[in-house]
């Protein structure tokens, strides 16, 4: 079963950029998707507005949080997760989140200057790179503590 999700839709939010207690970069985008359409019965315009929280990881989210910011028009292509997490009151929470494989700006009414990141030499992830401290908790769900996969 295929569990793939592309949407096209502008930041609601800055995007914020966090680490792992190991170092491992995590960034959350907020997206908001509007659909228009005209009722045929009435002929009146409709519009609906979705909103979806993102999780981006390693360079792509470092790249996110020095490039993107509220109110760009971006297209993500990822996959749906679920996670579940237990409040501090012992109450049982759960969200949906789209974990992004790609996330880039639409140029369909703005335009894009891309720059080319050089290889960080290492490992996969980008080598151990000297991260800040995590940000403190708040009424958010948790950040996960190591990627989802």
């Amino acid at each position: 079963m295929d569990n793939s999700i592309t949407i096209v839709g502008n930041l609601t939010r800055d995007p914020e950029l966090r680490y792992t207690p190991s170092g491992q970069a995590q960034c959350t985008i907020g997206v908001a998707v509007n659909r228009v359409w005209t009722d045929r019965q009435t002929n009146e315009k409709q519009e609906k507005v979705s909103f979806f929280n993102v999780v981006l990881w390693r360079e792509m989210a470092e790249n996110a949080g020095e490039c993107l910011t509220k109110g760009m028009r971006v297209i993500v292509n990822g996959r749906l997760e679920q996670r579940s997490w237990e409040t501090q009151d012992g109450e049982k929470r759960s969200v949906v989140e789209i974990v992004a494989d790609e996330v880039g700006p639409s140029i369909r009414w703005a335009t894009a200057e891309v720059k080319r990141n050089e290889r960080r030499g290492g490992d996969f992830d980008g080598g151990g790179s000297s991260a800040p401290a995590a940000r403190p908790a708040t009424n958010e769900p948790p950040a996960y503590d190591e990627e989802p996969f």
